[in-house]
């Protein structure tokens, strides 16, 4: 499938469970010889070693040809995709459940009973939408296990699941990694 965000209408969604490789995949999407824009959604965590080391491992793996941005909440993510334009390299987007647990984390949401993401989550789906370069969206994919057991995991997986069927909605292309292995489902 590589070459597959060549065209500039083309939205590619990446979705898939833990350790799945999906965001290796969705690199492999982009060229490795040409220029592309990674926006990263990861929040660094003072005096997390493990959590420093997973993004290590993402930049590593990055062609030196690519531009990393960090967007780390909605506004400089919306800002991030509503600034390309036809033409420019692709982007990656990469992931919207760090993202979500960014949302979240701002609007107080775990420890407020009844507080959702829901215009947060709009804002990114429009601006996903409307991007006007090549783009490929990583997600975790939720709802293929049990019912979590807090209220903390129910709203995640609620509000990823959301924002997940709203990101399908808009993109030319979503693909499920399993076990390493990308299906089409559009």
């Amino acid at each position: 499938m590589p070459g597959t965000v060549a065209c500039p209408d083309v939205k590619t969604l990446v979705l898939g469970g833990a350790r799945s490789g999906k965001s290796a995949h969705a690199e492999g999407l982009l060229p490795a010889d040409g220029p592309a824009t990674y926006l990263a959604t990861a929040r660094r965590v003072p005096g997390d070693a493990e959590w420093d080391a997973r993004i290590a491992t993402h930049v590593d793996r990055r062609p030196a040809t690519w531009r990393t941005v960090e967007v780390p909440d909605t506004g400089s993510l919306v800002a991030a995709l509503s600034a390309a334009r036809a033409g420019d390299p692709p982007l990656l987007l990469d992931d919207v459940a760090t993202w979500l647990t960014g949302a979240l984390d701002d609007a107080a949401a775990w420890t407020t009973p009844g507080i959702t993401v829901a215009a947060e989550r709009a804002r990114l789906v429009d601006a996903v939408a409307a991007c006007a370069a090549p783009l490929v969206v990583v997600s975790a994919e939720v709802g293929l296990g049990v019912v979590p057991a807090t209220r903390s995991g129910r709203l995640f997986r609620d509000e990823l699941g959301a924002v997940n069927a709203s990101l399908a909605e808009v993109s030319t292309e979503v693909l499920l990694l399993v076990a390493g292995l990308p299906l089409r489902l559009r």
